[in-house]
């Protein structure tokens, strides 16, 4: 996995590889059932609270540690969703205003989907501050517990 945050750019991008059709790896950003079995470090418990993806669309979860705190992430979906990509916006509820903009793409090629999402921020200081507070740890323990997911999911249609 390639996690790129250059000084001075208001931007993150994250590229990854997974041996899964890229359907599944849609499936797991747009299913309830699933996002919550990849999103987020595995101690802390997500509560998908909305997802609706379609053009216009809102999206809520809650990540609660092990005292129960709650830590909500919401925002919108912009454009229809499809396997290829997904546009939203993005925000923490502990730092309201502060919204960033994640282009999510799909791109499959002989078994083999890389995933690149491209998050952009209104100014250098937010990036900074979501580098500066765990995003690449919770980042990549995502996208080993979605790699373990699509595994297992593309394991069963094979079934």
């Amino acid at each position: 996995m390639k996690v790129i945050a250059e000084p001075g750019v208001p931007q993150v991008v994250i590229i990854r590889e997974f041996r899964a059709p890229r359907e599944l790896l849609f499936r797991a950003y747009t299913e309830p059932d699933l996002v919550k079995r990849w999103l987020g470090p595995a101690e802390l418990e997500l509560v998908v609270n909305q997802l609706d993806p379609q053009h216009g669309g809102r999206w809520r979860w809650t990540q609660y540690d092990s005292d129960g705190k709650g830590y909500v992430f919401h925002g919108l979906y912009h454009g229809e969703p499809t396997p290829e990509r997904i546009v939203q916006t993005y925000e923490f509820d502990h730092a309201p205003g502060t919204v960033y903009l994640n282009l999510i793409t799909f791109d499959e090629a002989d078994g083999v989907t890389t995933l690149t999402q491209n998050t952009v921020f209104f100014a250098v200081e937010d990036r900074d501050l979501y580098v500066a507070g765990g995003m690449e740890r919770g980042i990549r323990a995502s996208m080993q517990q979605l790699d373990d997911l699509v595994t297992q999911l593309a394991k069963e249609s094979n079934s």
